[in-house]
C-alpha cells in the first residue's frame, strides 16, 4: 500500500465531497474530487487510479492545498500570459496598411506572403502557417480565384452559358412554348 498523506484542513470530507459536485470548472473539480478521495482516507496511489494520473500528481495537489488552500487547486493554466506575439502591435498596424494594397508580386494576399512580409520586416524566418494566423488575427480571410482547367475552351463555356441561362434551368435545345403546357381533357 502507498504512502499516506494527509489533507490539512478544517473542512469534513463531506465538505469537501460538497465542493467537488458544486465546481463548475473540470480541472478544479478533479483536484476537489482528489482532496475528498484522499481525506476518506485512500492512499494517493489509490485515488490516482481513480482519476488517470500519478500518485506524484495527486500529492503535488495536496502539498499545493496544505500550502495555500484554495488557490492552490484551481486550474493555473487560466492565468498564463501564453507566448508574446511575432509582431509586435505597431507591425501589426504596418500588416493592417500594408494589406489594403496588392501584394508586391501582384495577386491577392495569402498566408505565405504575409509570412514573407513578416520575414522582411522581422528579419528572420517565419513559418507560412504564421501569416495565415495573422491575416485571421486582422479579420481577412485567403480570396482564391475559381480554377480553371488547362485545356478549357472559353468560347464553348461563353456558348454554354448564353444557352443555359436561356432556358431557364431546364434542358437546352427545349424552346418555352415546349415545356410548359399540359392539356387536360
Amino acid at each position: 500500500m502507498g504512502k499516506r498523506a494527509e489533507v490539512k484542513t478544517e473542512m469534513t470530507a463531506e465538505m469537501l465531497y460538497e465542493r467537488y459536485r458544486r465546481a463548475k470548472d473540470p480541472v478544479e473539480r478533479t483536484h476537489w474530487h482528489m482532496l475528498w478521495q484522499v481525506k476518506e482516507g485512500k492512499s494517493p496511489q489509490e485515488a490516482a487510479r481513480v482519476f488517470g494520473y500519478t500518485a506524484g500528481w495527486v500529492r503535488k495537489m495536496i502539498r499545493r492545498w496544505n500550502a495555500i488552500g484554495e488557490a492552490g487547486i484551481t486550474d493555473h493554466r487560466r492565468h498564463l500570459p501564453g507566448a508574446k506575439p511575432r509582431l509586435p502591435a505597431e507591425q501589426q498596424r504596418e500588416l493592417a496598411q500594408a494589406l489594403q494594397q496588392p501584394p508586391a508580386d501582384g495577386g491577392l494576399w495569402s498566408g505565405p506572403k504575409v509570412a514573407a512580409w513578416m520575414q522582411a520586416k522581422l528579419g528572420r524566418e517565419i513559418d507560412p502557417r504564421r501569416g495565415w494566423d495573422y491575416l485571421q488575427r486582422l479579420g481577412y480571410s485567403t480570396r482564391v480565384p475559381r480554377p480553371q482547367h488547362a485545356k478549357a475552351d472559353e468560347e464553348t463555356q461563353r456558348t454554354f452559358k448564353k444557352t443555359a441561362r436561356g432556358s431557364g434551368g431546364h434542358s437546352p435545345g427545349v424552346s418555352p412554348s415546349q415545356r410548359g403546357t399540359v392539356e387536360h381533357r
